[in-house]
Parts: structure tokens; C-alpha cells; sequence
């Protein structure tokens, strides 16, 4: 275990001790739902705010300013990356990107970008960020895109129900598949590498798409990439979070990879996951919608979910991000009554 920073209940819980109380963020907790953050929007676009670090630092610690988080997640975007290799992205809600890559050509002409070159505002918000934190408990948590979801938006162009596209492309082109995500994961691995050289104190490996895929092609053009990155990061000792959403069916495959924690979705009890990962910590996994609800639909739903967590390390969040019309005032109910419950003892504290 890191023997650095033990006073951080989320650090703790991540490199795998069984705390009495959970450790709590929720994904996506800067944005759209907190006030504070809809001001800074109104005046930047997505990207301003991204590739300005002080912007970015700013909507970083909003959501600890409001709730006693146990970490901060830095505000930024799984696609932050890509433009370095010299692809174009707008945001039109969600990433667009101007010409899909569907031939080795296009594919052939992604740059390598060096470590400092990729996202520079990236390492200065995060330091930004840190210098916020000193002497306070949070964590910074840093973040990518895996291989083969940060694919799936550059061969399909922009946001679909199912990604027929690019689930097509990897059996019609599995060699420029392939060529692709190569490029991809020493991509995320320099990216990650930079942010933890920065001052990011975990990262998580958000996997989105993953659970499009069956078992087979998961194994051949999702875990040998994830599992490259996850262990080049393997020297710089910061607990390592890996998200698949929907991917229940892929779990014999994810507990093969090389990380400390495993986020889930709402879809399975904690107490059903546990088995598939015994030598992880979970995070997880409240169904994001539970929040739209009255706050003692949310004080049962979350000890529903603090009770299944037991017999192993826990850190709670959301199965997936906050939805924008959440209250402000659930989140703060819902961060009070997961630190109030006692895991050792199976009751509120």
C-alpha cells in the first residue's frame, strides 16, 4: 500500500483497505446540475473551459466547495488528447469528430505527440488543482479514455445508440483496428504518465463503451490495450480505477486486469459483483436516477448499496454521472448519509 497521504479516505479504500466509512465522488459531480458551474458555461464553451487551467481548476473544486467530498475528479474530457495526434473535435453536445478514421491512410497520419505536447493545460490545472488541496483530505483524481472506447468516437464520428459503425469496422479491419488502438494506447499511456507526473493522486480508465462487445471481442481489441496501459502505470504507485459500463458479461475478462479498483453500474448488487473481483476495491454503484428522488428514497437506496459493498474495500459513487437535473441539495443529502453510515458495524454511525 502507498504509504503516502493515509490521512485521504479515498486513497486508503482505493489501494484496498476495508474502512469503517466509504469514501464518496460521484462522477461527473462538476457540472451541469451546480449553479456555479452553468455561470462559467454561460460565458465559455466546453473547450474554453477544458484548455483554460484555471477555468478548469475552478469547475474542478466547485463540488468541493458545496459537499465534503472525498475527492475531486478533474474537469476535463475523455477526448482532451486526441486533437495532439492532429484530429479535429467539436462538441455539438457530445464529440463530433470532423472526418471519422476508417482507412490506414487517415490512421497512418496520427501523430505521436510527446507527453508534454499532448494537453499542456491539462498538467497546469492539475497543479492548479493541488495547490487548492494542500493540507485538505480530497484526492485529485486524474483520467483517460481506454483504447478501444476513445476508437470507437474516431472510427463512428460522433455519438450513436449502438456504435454499429465501428463495431462493423473491427471485423471488416481488424489489422487497421489494431493499428489503431496501438497508437491509441501509447497515446493514454504518455497522457496518464503526465498527469500523475503533475500531481493527479489516482486515475480512472474510463471505458464507456466496452460493454457493446461480447466477451471474444472484448479479449481481442479491449483488454490487452487496457491492460497496457494500466500496467505502464505501474511504477508511478497511484491506485488505478478502471470503468466499464454495461459490461456485467465481461467481468471474467476485467478481473484480469492489472488495477486496484473496478467501478460498476447500478444494473448488479455490489454483494453479486464482489466474487468476479475479490482482490478489489469496487466503487460504485447508486443508479444515478435515485437522486431525482425524495431524500428518503435516497437515504435507502444508498444503504442498500453501503450494506452490499461489505466484505471488502468500498468506495461509493454513482453507477454512472450525475444527471443534470439532480439537485444540488440530493447530492449534499446523499454525501451526509453514506458518511454517517458505519460498514463495520452494518448501521448508520
Amino acid at each position: 500500500m502507498n504509504t503516502l497521504n493515509q490521512t485521504s479516505l479515498f486513497l486508503r479504500a482505493a489501494w484496498g483497505e476495508d474502512t469503517p466509512q466509504a469514501p464518496i465522488w460521484l462522477m461527473r459531480q462538476a457540472g451541469r446540475y451546480l449553479p456555479e458551474y452553468r455561470a462559467i458555461k454561460a460565458r465559455a464553451s466546453f473547450w474554453e473551459m477544458v484548455r483554460t487551467p484555471e477555468l478548469a481548476a475552478e469547475v474542478t473544486l466547485q463540488p468541493l466547495r458545496r459537499f465534503p467530498l472525498d475527492a475531486a475528479i478533474l474537469f476535463s474530457d475523455i477526448m482532451t488528447p486526441l486533437p495532439a495526434m492532429g484530429v479535429h473535435i467539436d462538441f455539438s453536445p457530445g464529440p463530433v469528430v470532423a472526418e471519422p478514421l476508417r482507412t490506414q491512410a487517415q490512421i497512418d497520419a496520427l501523430r505521436l505527440p510527446e507527453a508534454q505536447e499532448i494537453a499542456p493545460y491539462v498538467a497546469q490545472a492539475i497543479r492548479l488543482v493541488r495547490r487548492e488541496l494542500t493540507g485538505k483530505p480530497a484526492a485529485l483524481i486524474g483520467f483517460g479514455g481506454a483504447p478501444l472506447t476513445l476508437a470507437t468516437y474516431l472510427v463512428q464520428g460522433s455519438g450513436s445508440k449502438d456504435y454499429e459503425d465501428f463495431r462493423a469496422f473491427l471485423r471488416q479491419e481488424p489489422t487497421l483496428a489494431h493499428r489503431l488502438l496501438e497508437r491509441l494506447t501509447e497515446l493514454s499511456i504518455r497522457y496518464l504518465r503526465m498527469q500523475v507526473e503533475a500531481g493527479a493522486q489516482a486515475i480512472q480508465l474510463f471505458d464507456s463503451w466496452a460493454g457493446l462487445h461480447d466477451l471474444e471481442a472484448y479479449r481481442t481489441f479491449g483488454l490487452p490495450y487496457n491492460q497496457a496501459v494500466l500496467s505502464a502505470l505501474t511504477d508511478l504507485n497511484v491506485p488505478r480505477i478502471y470503468l466499464a459500463v454495461g459490461a456485467a458479461h465481461l467481468y471474467p475478462a476485467l478481473a484480469q486486469l492489472s488495477c486496484e479498483a473496478v467501478s460498476v453500474d447500478w444494473r448488479m448488487s455490489l454483494a453479486q459483483v464482489r466474487p468476479f473481483f475479490p482482490a478489489h476495491t469496487l466503487q460504485g454503484n447508486l443508479d444515478p436516477a435515485i437522486l431525482l428522488a425524495p431524500p428518503a428514497i435516497i437515504t435507502q437506496e444508498a444503504h442498500k448499496v453501503l450494506l452490499a459493498g461489505r466484505g471488502g474495500p468500498h468506495i461509493f459513487n454513482l453507477g454512472h454521472g450525475v444527471i443534470r437535473t439532480t439537485p444540488p441539495e440530493h447530492v449534499a443529502h446523499l454525501v451526509e448519509v453514506v458518511q454517517q453510515f458505519n460498514r463495520h458495524t452494518e448501521e448508520p454511525a
